[in-house]
């Protein structure tokens, strides 16, 4: 056989994929055909990891093969088919990224991130993010143990998803089942405009706000943030919504396939009329609603609270020993900008 002898500087490089043919194969190793260059060997590891590939070639066949060394040991160019099969499957996947192709994928695995997927072999991720909403974990309070017992229960189920990201160097490749949805949804949207208001159904809550689905049209879930339930500060989505309940929203913002919802845009904004109610230097009562790092919100009634900082105690465990949680206490009204929604209070021993 003919050993490479003297390298063509405008040959095949090492790292490059080509079409080799099969000359001759042993229960060792495997003897290919270079065009215009040479013969190729593939042994030891190399051909262990292509044993099945090889098992099926027939002499005289053709296969890409990468170029692992241009001068090996043996005196012929070091070949693998694993690694050639490998990139190649690559590729494919790339090809998949690009043509926006919609694919089924089974989930394998979970982690608190996502789920874990396979795609022509090669391991991907499906981010938490990435997931459609009626697979989005509706974890109220946040907890990643119940995000995790959600997410694992998706495991062996069949997915639609779009390649979104590869990268070979890295071996990453994520998925996206989110954006095979937002092609559909894209086009149910589009009998609806921002200004329109809509009658949903809570479909589930989080702690960053309330999924809803349209009463008209079930395929479209929307969002209504948890800064768009009511002019108030809300701590728990639940405070307000229940699954289930029936609500009018109106539609703030559609985008990239997603709706964006309030339910705060149809009430009536107490913060118009709060100067007819309060004024500086007034007595009100109120019962704490939250203490936070820098101070504690006071409900003064159904529809307005107002703050008092902590600076008005020597500390944050002289605030809260002194504004106890479970009864009302008085205070007065320093300010109060309708505009931002505030009023600031101090403390009446």
């Amino acid at each position: 056989m003919q050993k490479v002898g003297t390298v063509d500087l405008n040959g095949p490089r090492k790292g490059d994929v080509l079409e080799v043919e099969l000359i001759s194969k042993t229960s060792r190793q495997a003897f290919f055909s270079i065009p215009n260059f040479g013969t190729g060997i593939i042994y030891g590891v190399e051909f262990i990891n292509a044993r099945n590939i090889i098992k099926k070639l027939k002499e005289g066949e053709n296969t890409p093969a990468k170029i692992v060394s241009l001068d090996s040991e043996t005196g012929y160019v070091e070949l693998s088919l694993a690694e050639a099969d490998k990139q190649k499957t690559w590729q494919q996947v790339k090809e998949l990224q690009e043509s926006g192709e919609i694919i089924k994928t089974k989930v394998a695995g979970a982690n608190n991130g996502g789920l874990i997927t396979e795609i022509l072999g090669i391991k991907g991720f499906l981010p938490l993010s990435q997931l459609s909403n009626d697979h989005q974990p509706k974890v109220a309070d946040g907890d990643r143990s119940k995000i995790l017992d959600e997410l694992n229960e998706l495991i062996g189920e069949e997915l639609s998803v779009k390649v979104i990201d590869v990268n070979p160097r890295n071996n990453k490749l994520i998925v996206s089942e989110r954006e095979t949805a937002t092609a559909n949804i894209k086009n149910f949207l589009e009998k609806y405009e921002v200004g329109q208001e809509v009658e949903t159904i809570v479909s589930g809550t989080a702690d960053f706000g309330v999924f809803v689905k349209f009463i008209d049209n079930p395929e479209i879930e929307g969002m209504i943030h948890i800064s768009e339930l009511d002019h108030r500060l809300v701590d728990n989505p639940k405070e307000i919504v229940k699954i289930n309940d029936t609500l009018t929203v109106k539609i703030i913002d559609i985008k990239d396939g997603k709706v964006f919802l309030s339910l705060k845009a149809l009430k009536p904004n107490p913060w118009e009329r709060v100067n007819d109610k309060y004024k500086i230097d007034q007595e009100v009562a109120g019962k704490i609603y939250k203490f936070n790092p820098f101070g504690a919100v006071i409900n003064l009634d159904g529809e307005i609270q107002g703050v008092i900082h902590v600076s008005k105690f020597s500390s944050q465990e002289e605030m809260k020993e002194k504004l106890t949680t479970d009864k009302e206490h008085k205070f007065i009204i320093e300010s109060i900008n309708s505009d931002e929604k505030r009023i600031t209070l101090n403390f009446k021993e």
